[in-house]
């Protein structure tokens, strides 16, 4: 009881969380069958057991982070974002491959792993919501407000970039975003934009014009030709995750349904969205999109109400990171997208990612936690 006593900040977030957490462990333990046969003889359980364990630690992690003011955030994201830059740099050398992809570092004297580019994701948008929050009085001025923003978001995405192509792009748009919101001059963000796009089209050109550079590079070109091809035999993930959709109906086959887990992939994870429709039917999958507004919705909602510009910023920039991704998730999962490898947050099996996701759901509970006692102060000196 004094557990929940303790608990602060938008229940609806907390809600939406616990909703999310609880669908993550249903979907997950039904589509790690294939899993379980080829690593674990069979042992479902395993993998039940271990992804419950990561939840319930995630779920731990926002608990704890909601209860420190968000304000120690805006000191933490300078020496995060120093940090990030040569985890990086090492995670690109030295790190674990996977996927002809060098995305994640061993943690010593364990087997686990952790994804460098979530931790440099968090650094910085609670740097840009930092630094915009100091630069407000000069906030047009392009040497002192736009120049301090960009350099570390160029360096922060173009080291993700050539082994997470993906998360540059999505990291790219939030700051964009956040920028936008934090009055950064229009004319500025446009030529960032433009610049964006004359980049990504020289990076397309450069796939196509030289494919064997390296094998990541290959596989964006493959990427590519496959969903511009739309034929089944070059997008044989999309076709199956379309036919788990269709043969999902409105209502579904019923938990432990499904048949294309064992043809996916990546059911767990990248695809989890097409085994969740095909289990539970249409209705769910509208109503896990809907999950994620509503938690959008109560992040606006969050940073309207509060009067410091740094946690207004940070709380959208972190709720529009997550809901952009996961809204990039199910769009693949539909082929509206190519294969770009991100997961569902909060749904889709993982460990640290997981974990930063929590972090970052539970700075924005901090926030809305200040909000709230502000709003209890204000209403005792008014009485």
């Amino acid at each position: 009881m004094n557990l929940f006593a303790n608990i602060k900040g938008d229940k609806v977030v907390w809600i939406v969380v616990v909703l999310l957490s609880i669908v993550s462990i249903l979907v997950v333990y039904s589509s790690i069958v294939a899993l379980a046969y080829r690593y674990k003889s069979g042992d479902t359980e395993y993998y039940l057991f271990k992804h419950s364990t990561i939840i319930g630690f995630g779920l731990l992690l926002m608990y704890l982070t909601h209860k420190v003011k968000y304000t120690y955030f805006s000191r933490l994201s300078q020496i995060a974002l120093y940090l990030s830059v040569p985890l990086l740099l090492f995670t690109l050398l030295k790190g674990v491959s996977a996927g002809e992809a060098s995305r994640w570092l061993k943690i010593p004297g364990t087997s686990l792993t952790f994804q460098t580019s979530d931790f440099a994701k968090l650094a910085l948008i609670a740097y840009i919501a930092r630094v915009l929050a100091i630069k407000q009085d000069q906030i047009k001025d392009f040497k002192k407000a736009f120049l301090p923003i960009l350099i570390p978001v160029v360096i922060i995405c173009g080291l993700i970039l050539p082994a997470n192509f993906s998360t540059a792009a999505v990291l790219f748009v939030t700051c964009l975003v956040i920028m936008f919101v934090g009055r950064i001059n229009i004319k500025y963000i446009l030529s960032l934009i433009g610049i964006g796009i004359v980049c990504l089209a020289l990076f397309v050109a450069i796939i196509f014009a030289f494919p064997n550079i390296n094998n990541r590079v290959s596989t964006w070109k493959a990427r590519i030709e496959n969903f511009s091809k739309g034929d089944s035999e070059s997008n044989y993930q999309a076709e199956q995750a379309k036919i788990a959709i269709a043969t999902g109906g409105a209502l579904g086959k019923g938990p432990g349904g499904s048949t294309q887990r064992n043809f996916l992939p990546q059911a767990s994870s990248d695809f989890i969205y097409a085994i969740l429709i095909e289990e539970y039917g249409l209705v769910a999958g509208f109503l896990l999109v809907f999950l994620y507004i509503i938690l959008f919705f109560r992040a606006v909602r969050i940073a309207g109400k509060s009067d410091k510009t740094f946690a207004s910023l940070l709380a959208i920039g972190l709720c529009f990171s997550l809901v952009f991704q996961g809204m990039i998730n199910m769009a693949v999962a539909v082929n509206l997208f190519p294969v770009t490898g991100q997961p569902l947050p909060l749904v889709s099996m993982g460990g640290t990612s997981i974990w930063f996701t929590s972090i970052a759901i539970g700075i924005l509970l901090s926030v809305s936690a200040e909000v709230e006692n502000d709003a209890k102060t204000e209403i005792v000196e008014e009485a």
